[in-house]
């Protein structure tokens, strides 16, 4: 009873969190845990790695000295019950409908976890919320969940070898875009032998936003606040030369595709695609045959901010080989999957 009263006190404390800034947000948060709004020290909000700062727990280029990318927020557990487990409530950061749910933790070192789907300002965007310790008995595969509900409770689950400690017990949240419908497909063929057990929401499938810049923006700009024109803001890492004209990304993500008046009636013949520094589209522009005639390759790095590539080192996309910037063999995979 207790831990019920709880649950819907925390559920009540998102619903306030939404309403009393005058607005509707696009995003609450995934937990009880204010402190990233209301200021506190990081440390109040974060977990970082076993031995490591707070700041391990965030988003980047934040582990193995920068060459090691976290693609969500650790947050902090509020709530324990008396043998020290984590028992906050998890909420849902925004409407959206349940569409993969992992109730076995040795498939996964997100441990239990679920994904959402959500539709914001013509993006499509996936929520993930991993290290469950129990998921909403309601749940299932095509559920709808509204923003603030309580979808589970946070937990230290997972595959790893090294299991999480109690002291770490936190949510791992992160806020993506789905890469290609085809991915089982593109998986097999390109990894063969290697296991998929989840389908189209395997990690490879997903490039993850940074949760904590949304919600910073958001909390700062109000109603002002816009998904796709925080996405397109992103710091261009490259740019990059694809000779293909049809694949899923340009369908899902339409709101990020620039009109080139050129290209009308079908005369596209290859895209450019500028990514941030974790491989995320930011861009895409379709150009003509006359426009890249210049350009032999079928894919070919344009462009590379080398400020954004030495500042962010951490996914490995790309290289200097003979004085000239290219697409590492994982830079060459994330593009082949994206535009396959």
């Amino acid at each position: 009873m207790c831990s019920e009263l709880v649950r819907m006190l925390c559920a009540f404390g998102v619903w306030i969190l939404g309403c009393s800034v005058g607005y509707a947000q696009t995003f609450a948060l995934p937990t009880a845990n204010r402190a990233l709004l209301v200021g506190g020290g990081g440390d109040n909000y974060f977990v970082g790695t076993a031995g490591k700062p707070w700041i391990s727990g965030t988003f980047g280029c934040v582990r193995s000295d920068g060459w090691q990318v976290h693609e969500g927020l650790d947050i902090k557990c509020l709530q324990r019950n008396q043998q020290g487990e984590p028992r906050d409530a998890i909420f849902a950061t925004a409407h959206g409908s349940v569409v993969y749910i992992n109730s076995n933790p040795s498939l996964s070192n997100y441990g239990k976890y679920i994904i959402v789907r959500h539709q914001i300002d013509g993006i499509e965007l996936y929520s993930v919320y991993a290290h469950l310790s129990e998921i909403a008995a309601k749940l299932r595969v095509g559920s709808p969940v509204r923003q603030g509900e309580t979808i589970a409770i946070m937990g230290r689950t997972s595959n790893t070898r090294q299991r999480i400690s109690k002291d770490r017990a936190h949510l791992h949240f992160e806020l993506n875009l789905l890469v290609n419908d085809d991915f089982p497909v593109w998986y097999k063929k390109n990894l063969p032998g290697q296991r998929n057990d989840h389908g189209p929401w395997n990690g490879r499938n997903l490039i993850a936003l940074d949760p904590k810049a949304i919600l910073l923006e958001q909390h700062s700009r109000g109603a002002n606040f816009s998904l796709r024109t925080h996405i397109q803001s992103q710091t261009e890492m490259c740019r990059v030369l694809v000779r293909r004209t049809n694949f899923p990304f340009l369908k899902r993500y339409a709101g990020l595709v620039r009109r080139n008046p050129l290209t009308e009636g079908g005369k596209a013949s290859a895209y450019e695609i500028s990514l941030n520094f974790n491989g995320l589209p930011i861009e895409l522009v379709p150009r003509t045959a006359s426009e890249v005639k210049g350009v032999p390759q079928t894919v070919a790095v344009l462009r590379v901010n080398s400020a954004e590539h030495k500042k962010n080192p951490c996914r490995k996309l790309l290289m200097v080989s003979k004085n000239r910037w290219q697409l590492t063999t994982t830079g060459q995979q994330l593009i082949d999957l994206l535009t396959y």
